[in-house]
């Protein structure tokens, strides 16, 4: 396939499967302004909410990876990977109406979520997409983290929520992001409230701190 630079070069439907028939309801209900994604990938969710939200305001959208991939990606080439990304949210950016302020964080999420805080951004996400490491404590730390940096009233959205690595086999607890998901639902029961939706992916209100 000849390389097209007004075209997006995406080599799955992920988003398309599990988000994007929520999305498509959700995102311009929440109307929100800035985002942070844990997780890119190629950009396909990254995209759809610059060229969802910025068709009528400017937003602010940081994206976190580390385009290294995980055990799920062995034989992926992530270098590929991330020029993908690159090429797909730079031209969902140039053809916004209203340009939006794009970040990326290339680093582990531990790291560029606790640099954020550091920066005083606590409360300050409308919406924060949690996509990157399958693994249970990398997904709590995740959620902990976007939980300080979402503002009250704001949206977490958790991808993979029964995502397992061997689907036919017994799901090693610690190596699926489900029981991290769940441990912070009940922990912070009486600070967020789940919104109802396909439990492909699962969403919480942040309202309290």
């Amino acid at each position: 396939m000849a390389y097209d630079p007004n075209q997006y070069l995406f080599t799955n439907n992920w988003f398309e499967g599990a988000a994007l028939p929520v999305w498509s309801n959700l995102i311009p209900q929440l109307n929100p302004v800035r985002l942070l994604e844990v997780g890119s990938y190629e950009g396909a969710s990254a995209c759809f909410l610059i060229n969802t939200l910025s068709r009528s305001k400017e937003i602010e959208i940081h994206c976190v990876d580390t385009w290294q991939g995980g055990a799920e990606h062995t034989g992926v080439d992530m270098s590929s990977v991330e020029s993908r990304f690159r090429h797909n949210t730079d031209l969902a950016v140039r053809n916004s109406i209203y340009k939006p302020q794009f970040f990326m964080h290339k680093g582990f999420s531990d790291v560029v979520l606790s640099k954020l805080l550091a920066q005083g951004l606590q409360q300050y996400f409308d919406f924060v997409y949690i996509d990157g490491s399958h693994q249970a404590p990398d997904v709590i730390c995740d959620a902990i983290l976007g939980f300080r940096l979402l503002k009250v009233g704001g949206v977490m959205a958790f991808d993979d929520y029964l995502w397992g690595e061997n689907p036919t086999e017994t799901t090693d607890p610690v190596r699926c992001p489900k029981p991290a998901i769940d441990a912070f639902t009940s922990l912070y029961c009486r600070k967020v409230r789940i919104i109802p939706a396909p439990l492909y992916q699962l969403y919480v209100q942040k309202v309290s701190t």
